[in-house]
This record gives C-alpha cells, structure tokens and sequence, in this order.
C-alpha cells in the first residue's frame, strides 16, 4: 500500500528531528523575552524620572547606573524573543520547504515515467 502525502510529510518531520512547538519550552522563553523587554523599559524610564528628580548628583549617577541595566535588560530581551520567535517561523519554512521539494520530485518523477513511456511507444 502506498502511503499518502500527508502521512509521508509527518514522517519526514520526525526524520528532520523537528521539536514540537506544542512542547511549551520555547513559548516561555518567547515570554520571558517579551517580559523582559518590558521590564527593561520600565526600569529605564524610572530611572530616568529619579534623575530629573532629584539635583543631588550621587543619585544621578545611581539612576544612570540603573537606567542602563534597564536598557541591557531589554536589549537581552529582545534578543531572546528574536531568537525564539525567529526559530518557531523558520522551523516551518523548512518543513514547508522540505514538503514543496518532495512534490516537485515526484512530479518530475511522475513526467519522466510518463515521458519514458510515451517513447517507448513510439518505437
């Protein structure tokens, strides 16, 4: 029995070694990113009123100090979500890439069969 196109592509996924996005480990690193973009942002903004706040120059320099470790926060947070976000995205294209290539194969396969026979006849 011939196996059918959507149960050749499952199977090709599982050869690929392609984790499934329903694990939940990458969707709470997405979150992470996204929280820690946020609280970056909010770190830096607060950091920024407390400076304007206050003319004593120690704390100045405190909420500088801290104004950048919101921004590094963020700046690590964006990487994370870039990273996972990008990873669930290009984790598809590939399969999907993977399920186009094996259709063109075998429609060309199916025309050269088709072809070899059509010559065949003819002689």
């Amino acid at each position: 029995m011939t196996e059918s196109r959507a149960d050749r592509f499952v199977r090709e996924l599982t050869d690929l070694k392609i984790p499934d996005p329903a694990a939940g480990r990458a969707r709470l690193w997405l979150r992470t990113g996204i929280a820690l973009m946020a609280a970056g942002l909010v770190l830096a903004l607060s950091a920024y009123f407390l400076s304007h706040g206050t003319k004593n120059p120690l704390t100045q320099r405190d909420a500088i100090t801290l104004a950048l470790g919101g921004v590094a926060t963020s700046v690590v947070g964006s990487a994370i979500f870039l990273r996972y976000s990008l990873t669930e995205f290009l984790r598809f294209w590939l399969a999907r890439q993977s399920h186009d290539l094996a259709l063109l194969g075998d429609r060309l396969a199916e025309k050269e069969i088709h072809d070899d026979d059509i010559v065949s006849a003819t002689r």
